[in-house]
């Protein structure tokens, strides 16, 4: 399993139309082959701040199957205008994983 990771800063004021635009996108992500969650969380200390985190079962789900196909269009309509700047996304594998 891959874990891709953003942080997304939102422009001011725009806080609660990209939460529920977000609501409306993530059909869109969750409909693609490899898709397995995602969550997004409100930073407490930067009002403007998300973090964005996706699990895929590999990478190439994100960045060919996610990225080249048309549920990706939509997603890009309904959120990149809010980022600023643009987000970077990263890719992670488990190394070490610790439950209770």
């Amino acid at each position: 399993m891959v874990l891709e990771m953003a942080i997304l800063q939102v422009k001011e004021g725009s806080n609660l139309q990209f939460e529920s635009d977000f609501a409306v996108a993530s059909q869109f992500i969750a409909s693609i082959p490899g898709y397995v969650n995602h969550s997004l969380r409100k930073c407490i200390e930067e009002e403007n701040k998300y973090l964005l985190l996706v699990n895929w079962e590999k990478l190439e789900d994100h960045i060919v199957g996610f990225r080249e196909s048309d549920a990706y269009l939509e997603w890009k309509r309904l959120l990149h205008h809010y980022y600023n700047p643009f987000p970077v996304v990263e890719h992670y594998e488990m190394v070490l994983e610790s439950k209770k």
